[in-house]
């Protein structure tokens, strides 16, 4: 891929990023006149906020595989060709096909004293890095690799007293502050994959790619979903499901979006100004893809928009300043929603990763299939409430 096509696809959105405002601003002078807008102008400010926004994530994923492809190879193909990883892999892939565990267990140096095994350092690896390139959250937060079952963290449950003194007053003693330790739990995340015998015997078909696929998938979903909405028994607590409220640590704040069932410009503002200033440095805001579509209609009370779709190579799409992550597990702009988050996730959120991927072949419980039961343990919570402030839908 050649940076070429990088360029002509930020041309296109920058022109369908000019049409969606003239038309956008007709629509907005209508409402102001009229009350309502024309259905067939509505219907086409629509159609042209969805292309802009299709255009914006295609320049995203180019500039992703972009990247991808210029970061340097680790070795070399004739290293590759030549090298133990290639007989590992040989291994894994006829342990895969035909499940003899023989070679794979002699060439692996990562036992499980559960009694299980890794299949391979390098598939697992590419397990997780597969997560990773799917994960909003994880891109955004801060990961930790644990050896046990928890990460603690210590807590600054709240600060050291101080006062104003002079030179010849005593001075007495000043309350000291007060640690904490937070704890975070990994919990156990499973995907299985199955295949039939005939597939797996296949010399062209890519196993292992293919189960990496599935695995990758199957886990970056479950998790996706719990960073956001998890309650924390027997999966990460999410960002969501927290009291509303400003003692920390325990309560997230809330700002209200000013109207019952939609998001407004007013409080887009207003939860902007709610996140504390050493935050913002590194802030972004979290929402879907639905969400930033009706955010990319408003305008401040100078007219400017709200939204800008990134119209240089490496410029994210942004609000009010501060790049924005799609996480379609947000939930949609609708009554009492929680849709849009702000914050700094590196010190707001900690996802916590117990190393290592754990895959059983089973041929025997789905005949004609074979099944891979598959295993991977993490975790998360919220470790800084004060770092992220929540839009809530309502007047």
């Amino acid at each position: 891929m050649e940076i070429a096509e990088v360029k002509e696809t930020i041309d296109g959105l920058g022109r369908a990023f000019d049409e969606f405002k003239k038309k956008n601003n007709a629509r907005l002078d209508e409402v102001q006149k009229r009350g309502y807008a024309d259905p067939l102008l509505e219907s086409q400010v629509d159609r042209v906020s969805s292309e802009v926004q299709r255009i914006s994530e295609m320049k995203e994923r180019l500039e992703r595989l972009e990247t991808r492809l210029n970061r340097p190879a680790f070795l070399s193909a004739k290293a590759e060709a030549n090298g133990p990883a290639t007989e590992r892999k040989a291994a894994v892939m006829k342990y895969l096909r035909t499940g003899d565990f023989a070679e794979c267990k002699a060439l692996s140096v990562d036992g499980d004293p559960q009694g299980g095994y890794w299949v391979q350092p390098e598939m697992s690896s590419q397990v997780i890095k597969k997560i990773f390139e799917s994960s909003p959250m994880r891109a955004v937060a801060q990961v930790e690799t644990v050896s046990s079952d928890a990460l603690e963290i210590p807590e600054d449950v709240n600060e050291a007293d101080a006062g104003w003194t002079s030179e010849r007053s005593a001075r007495s003693e000043t309350n000291s502050p007060n640690i904490g330790v937070r704890r975070i739990s990994v919990h156990e995340l499973y995907a299985m994959p199955k295949a039939t015998q005939t597939l797996l015997d296949d010399a062209k078909v890519d196993v292992e790619s293919w189960l990496a696929s599935k695995i990758a998938d199957k886990i970056s979903r479950l998790e996706n979903s719990a960073f956001v909405s998890g309650d924390g028994v027997g999966q990460p607590r999410g960002i969501l499901t927290y009291p509303a409220g400003t003692a920390n640590p325990g309560q997230i704040e809330q700002v209200n979006s000013g109207s019952a069932a939609a998001v407004t410009a007013d409080g887009l503002r207003a939860l902007f100004y709610r996140l504390k200033s050493p935050y913002l440095k590194n802030a972004r805001w979290l929402t879907r893809r639905s969400t930033i579509e009706a955010v990319s209609k408003l305008k401040d009370n100078n007219g400017q928009y709200l939204w800008e779709p990134g119209l240089a190579i490496g410029e994210p799409q942004t609000l009010l300043g501060q790049p924005i992550e799609r996480m379609e597990d947000m939930p949609a702009v609708s009554a009492n929603a929680l849709s849009i988050v702000l914050g700094d996730f590196k010190q707001a959120y900690v996802v916590v990763d117990r190393a290592g991927v754990r895959i059983l072949r089973d041929p025997y419980s789905g005949k004609p299939f074979v099944l891979f039961y598959t295993t991977k343990r993490a975790g998360g919570d919220v470790t800084n409430f004060e770092a992220l402030v929540i839009q809530k839908i309502a007047a």
